[in-house]
């Protein structure tokens, strides 16, 4: 694999109203930001690491888990900012700083700190092999879905007249938040991470724990503490 030049962008903005401090809260002995960027440094395709904040813990957290930052505006690190801003404002650093764009972009969001290892390189690896201009990483989903209008319930994704069995379904998977892989070009162009010739990188069900509140917050701890056992026992 010959990915170029190949950097991975972690936004983390200071605000969280769920869990204050979320982006610094401890989650298996190490700050949550922690986490991923241990993951993007042990990445074998990654150059650097980057982390887009506003604040100044987070940023300190950040340089010493081996990450370089980019101070983030304060008015791109609000609540209705989305993270499409952040990343813009983050690859346009990086050119101005480097005279040039990255040849990839890996977005992680350190709210989804289930990734196992390998995982950055076979997102990566699957974009180039696919020739795909960006990538999302997905989870198996295999519930029934319904929605609500001014008509009544609808079942969305099978026909509640003929319920199939869930083995039978048609594949079907979830957008799991923890690796999008993009051309920055293609984001400056079109003000979306995903765009042109878009690839599914699969993931497990774990990979879909996304920490928004203390419970998810548990959870992951749990998966991660039960992870890390089962490999002390393996070796």
């Amino acid at each position: 694999m010959n990915p170029g030049s190949v950097i991975a962008l972690i936004p983390a903005r200071g605000g969280s109203k769920g869990i204050p401090g979320k982006n610094v809260h401890p989650l298996a002995g190490k700050p949550l930001v922690a986490h991923t960027i241990e993951q993007a440094l042990q990445s074998s395709c990654i150059a650097s690491a980057v982390v887009s904040t506003d604040d100044d813990r987070i940023a300190q957290v950040s340089y010493e888990a081996g990450a370089s930052v980019i101070r983030r505006p304060a008015d791109i690190s609000g609540d209705a900012a989305t993270s499409e801003s952040a990343l813009v404002h983050a690859i346009e650093a990086l050119r101005t700083q480097a005279g040039r764009l990255p040849d990839l972009v890996v977005f992680l969001q350190c709210t989804s700190p289930l990734r196992r290892t390998g995982d950055i390189d076979g997102a990566v690896r699957t974009l180039l092999e696919q020739g795909a201009d960006s990538l999302l990483s997905v989870s198996p989903s295999h519930r029934f879905l319904w929605t609500e209008n001014a008509d009544g319930a609808h079942s969305l994704n099978y026909d509640f007249r003929n319920r199939p069995r869930r083995q039978d379904m048609q594949p079907q998977y979830v957008e799991n938040g923890s690796i999008y892989v993009f051309r920055p070009q293609a984001l400056l162009d079109t003000g979306n991470r995903l765009s042109g010739k878009i690839a599914l990188y699969k993931m497990d069900e774990e990979a879909a724990v996304d920490i928004d509140s203390l419970l998810d917050m548990r959870l992951a701890e749990m998966l991660l503490l039960d992870r890390s056992r089962h490999s002390r026992s393996v070796g």
